[in-house]
């Protein structure tokens, strides 16, 4: 990571904008302080994301791959920070960009800790950029939370998987095995 040496603030390889719909704690709240940490852009209004950048949104049919990095060098990842209650109604809005959904993982967040795929906005932003390949500024990402290692611990073995993928569909396939049940010893990698 790059370091602007007049204000020293953090200058990741992709530009990252937030749509924050203000609804949960500011306290508590990882968008804004990426924010502080000069790491993001916020915007209130969906209409200010990026057009063509890569938009995480849960509800995306499409799966979020190490493919999506050249798009995601060009034009930004942008990032929808609202309360889990009101997601659906936030990202069902016409949002611009390319939307994509992240790949399951693990959330290490103190609200959420171990549910699937309940991420805070930070995390979800450091999947991206991980999967991207970006894997030193994904951990930058998150080093500004007491709880950010806890991230790359629950999920290092599926994050590692999911940059080898080509695509979106090895992404899919990736899952498909992961859910499938199967009798396996315990130390055995779910992925081989």
């Amino acid at each position: 990571m790059e370091t602007d040496s007049e204000d020293q603030k953090p200058i990741l390889p992709v530009r990252i904008t937030i749509y924050h719909a203000a609804q949960d704690d500011p306290k508590k709240n990882t968008a804004l302080r990426l924010k502080r940490r000069g790491l993001a852009r916020i915007v209130t209004s969906a209409r200010f994301l990026p057009k063509r950048a890569i938009v995480l949104n849960p509800f995306g049919e499409i799966a979020f791959s190490p493919a999506d990095k050249e798009r995601l060098e060009q034009f930004g990842l942008a990032a929808l920070d609202c309360s889990w209650e009101h997601a659906q109604k936030v990202m069902g809005k016409h949002v611009k960009g390319t939307s994509r959904c992240l790949p399951i993982l693990i959330a290490g967040n103190p609200v959420n800790f171990g549910k699937l795929t309940k991420l805070t906005t930070a995390e979800a932003i450091a999947a991206a950029l991980y999967i991207a390949g970006f894997k030193k500024e994904a951990e930058d990402v998150l080093l500004i939370f007491p709880w950010g290692h806890t991230f790359f611990e629950l999920n290092q073995m599926l994050l590692d998987n999911y940059v080898t993928a080509k695509d979106s569909a090895d992404i899919v396939e990736m899952q498909t095995r992961l859910l499938k049940p199967q009798k396996r010893e315990p130390s055995k990698n779910v992925f081989e």
